[in-house]
C-alpha cells in the first residue's frame, strides 16, 4: 500500500554537520514541531549526520528522506544539486563526496587570505574554523557567521552581498564535481537528483536552458519550485519550467539556522496542483 501524500513536506536543509547550526537531533525535533511530515537532511558533501537524523525523526513519526547537496561546476558557476532518497553507504557516491570535500580546506585558505588582506584583519581562517570545526566543510558560511561576530555586517546576508559573491573580494572560484559525475553518484547510489534553488544561479536565459536540458539527459528528474530563497514569481517561473521540462517540482525551506535563515522548516508555501511533486518518486 502507497504511503498517503504529506501534508508539509520539507525535503531541503542543512544541520552543523555542513552549514547549518542545529545538530541533526535538534533539526528533526524542531521540523516535527512545525508539523513538517515528510523531511530530508541534505547536508552540502556530507552523509555523516544522516543516522542521527533518521533516529529522531522516525521515533518521532516523521517520514524521513536520507539526502545530501551535492556542489557542482556548470558555466563557471557553482550549482547545487539536492540527491533525495539516497543510499548513504554506497561507494561510489561515498567516494565522490570526499572527493569534494578535500578541495574545500584550500578553498577556504584562500578565501580567508583575501578577506584578510581587502579587511586588515588577521585570523580569518581561524575563526571561520571555529564555526565548522572541520577543514573539509568550511563554506562561505562559516566566514559570514565571523564577519558578523567581528561586527564587519549585521547579517549573514549582508555578507554575502558585500564579500563572499562572484565578483567580490572574498569570493574564490573553485572548481567543483562536474554535473556528469554527480548524476553518475546519484543514480547509482540509487537516488533522485534535483536542482536546487536555480533562481539563486547568475545564469543567462541560454546558460540556464542548456543546465536544465543536459541535467535531464543524465537522468535529473526534479527541480526546487518552492523554496526559502525564491520569491514569488521565481516560483511561478520555475513551475512553468518544470511543465515545459516534464521536472517533478520540490519544496524545501533550505533552512540553516534559527537566526539566519529566510525561512523555518515546514513554513514554505503550497506547490501549485498542476505539478508533479518530487515525493511521488520516493521510496
Amino acid at each position: 500500500m502507497s504511503s498517503p501524500s504529506p501534508r508539509n513536506p520539507d525535503l531541503h536543509c542543512h544541520s552543523n554537520v555542513s552549514d547549518g547550526t542545529l545538530a541533526p537531533d535538534e533539526l528533526a525535533r524542531r521540523a516535527h514541531a512545525q508539523g513538517v511530515d515528510l523531511w530530508a537532511l541534505t547536508d552540502h558533501d556530507e552523509l555523516s549526520g544522516l543516522p542521527e537524523a533518521q533516529r529522531t525523526a522516525e521515533a518521532l513519526g516523521m517520514r524521513f528522506v536520507p539526502g545530501v547537496e551535492i556542489s557542482v561546476s556548470f558555466a563557471a558557476q557553482t550549482v547545487h544539486i539536492v540527491a533525495l532518497d539516497i543510499d548513504p553507504t554506497h561507494t561510489e557516491l561515498v567516494n565522490g563526496l570526499q572527493q569534494i570535500r578535500a578541495g574545500r580546506d584550500q578553498r577556504a585558505r584562500d578565501m580567508a587570505a583575501a578577506l584578510e588582506n581587502h579587511l586588515g584583519i588577521d585570523d580569518v581562517y581561524a575563526g571561520a574554523l571555529r564555526y565548522a570545526g572541520n577543514p573539509a566543510l568550511l563554506s562561505r558560511t562559516h566566514f559570514a557567521r565571523l564577519l558578523v561576530e567581528q561586527g564587519i555586517c549585521r547579517q549573514t546576508h549582508e555578507v554575502f552581498g558585500r564579500f563572499l559573491t562572484p565578483g567580490k573580494p572574498g569570493y574564490v572560484e573553485h572548481e567543483w564535481a562536474c554535473l556528469d559525475d554527480a548524476l553518475t553518484w546519484i543514480r547509482a547510489a540509487g537516488g533522485v537528483a534535483v536542482i536546487a534553488h536555480p533562481g539563486r544561479y547568475r545564469f543567462s536565459a541560454a546558460e540556464e536552458w542548456a543546465l536544465f536540458d543536459r541535467f535531464k539527459s543524465l537522468g535529473g528528474q526534479g527541480i526546487e519550485v518552492v523554496t526559502g530563497s525564491h520569491t514569488a514569481s521565481q516560483a511561478r517561473k520555475y513551475a512553468r519550467l518544470s511543465l515545459e521540462f516534464g521536472f517533478y517540482a520540490s519544496r524545501g525551506s533550505d533552512f540553516h539556522s534559527p537566526g539566519e535563515s529566510i525561512c523555518d522548516l515546514g513554513r514554505l508555501a503550497t506547490l501549485p496542483a498542476d505539478l508533479a511533486p518530487v515525493w511521488d518518486l520516493l521510496h
